[in-house]
């Protein structure tokens, strides 16, 4: 397939800029992959539509604040994205403006950070080395601001607003520079529900890295390669999944985060490892998914590497179908959108 063929018109005011008051109010587009049939609901309802010995899986990483404000040498403003750790206190990063930031060229981040770049890579990006007036992390958490996606508009002075909404209520693991979207929805009292009715819930850790969101490159799909990203799986929860699929109990993922992360830990055997490990797997259309039942997402961009995995789960003329059925609703899609349930 063309990665063309992942295109639909979403007007601009459908891309959600702020998110809802109340986390559980987001609309819900029940998708039945058996029926080829959908319904409109809302995310509180979806205790009513799990079932007694169905398994939820979450994605528990949390987001760092990946974005810092500096000054280079000459007086410009730049910003560094932080994307991937190399070394202590080496990254690669995003930066802008790129143009300006030659080799050697230093940035200062106040006064107890300031780095050096070190290369440029031929993907667009930069080595970045920082020095550190005391534990990196905390300066991090002092002076970062929120990695929010670029089709969210904020004022430079207002971007860290979201540091507590833009991240899931059962975030943990430190590590992610996007937050696992589907999973903003949950609040503690659905998690409590869905526990109530007996429905169990595991936690896997996938990074929701720059290769989540990076563009499509090719058109033809079969060429198409994810950035790899690192997930971990403990021994505990691998264990209950397997013994989950053995049983032929339901198991949902939580966001394509979580469906990367589980489809990319299947053993030759079928078995669920467990461990840290890349999940290095693409999903395109013609996969055969070996460990989830369902699937709950938030609304993707066209022509996206999420579009097509969700396609790929619940069939592409289906999944076109519900998305414009969702633009013709008025559905909010992005990271701080309404979602979409497919059983």
């Amino acid at each position: 397939m063309q990665i063309t063929d992942f295109d639909f018109r979403l007007p601009d005011e459908l891309i959600a800029q702020k998110p809802l008051e109340k986390r559980e109010n987001s609309r819900m587009l029940c998708l039945n992959r058996t029926t080829q049939t959908w319904e409109d609901k809302n995310f509180f309802d979806i205790p009513d539509l799990l079932k007694k010995d169905d398994v939820l899986v979450l994605n528990n990483t949390k987001v760092f604040p990946a974005r810092l404000l500096g000054v280079s040498e000459t007086g410009a403003q730049v910003e560094i994205f932080l994307v991937k750790e190399i070394e202590n206190n080496m990254w690669e990063a995003l930066a802008r403006p790129m143009k300006r930031l030659k080799v050697g060229k230093r940035v200062s981040f106040g006064q107890k950070l300031n780095a050096e770049v070190l290369e440029k890579t031929k993907a667009g990006r930069c080595l970045v080395k920082f020095e550190a007036d005391g534990d990196f992390e905390e300066i991090l958490d002092e002076i970062g601001k929120t990695p929010l996606p670029p089709y969210i508009r904020r004022e430079r002075d207002a971007i860290d607003r979201d540091r507590e909404r833009y991240q899931t209520v059962f975030a943990r693991e430190r590590g992610a520079i996007a937050a696992p979207t589907a999973g903003l929805h949950f609040t503690p009292h659905i998690l409590e529900e869905v526990k109530n009715i007996g429905v169990t819930i595991a936690e896997i850790t996938l990074h929701v890295g720059y290769g989540t969101f990076e563009p499509v490159r090719v058109n033809d799909l079969s060429e198409h390669s994810v950035s790899p990203e690192q997930c971990e799986i403990s021994v505990e929860t691998a264990g209950l999944l397997n013994q989950a699929k053995a049983e032929n109990r339901r198991i949902i993922a939580i966001g394509t985060t979580t469906t990367r992360a589980l489809e990319s830990s299947v053993s030759e055997t079928g078995m669920i490892r467990s461990g840290r490990r890349l999940a290095d797997l693409t999903i395109t259309p013609g996969y055969k998914f070996r460990v989830v039942d369902g699937l709950l997402t938030n609304f993707h961009l066209p022509q996206s590497s999420l579009l097509v995995l969700v396609s790929s789960f619940a069939g592409f003329e289906f999944i076109i179908k519900a998305y414009l059925h969702a633009v013709d609703s008025n559905y909010r899609f992005y990271s701080y959108g309404d979602c979409m349930l497919i059983l």
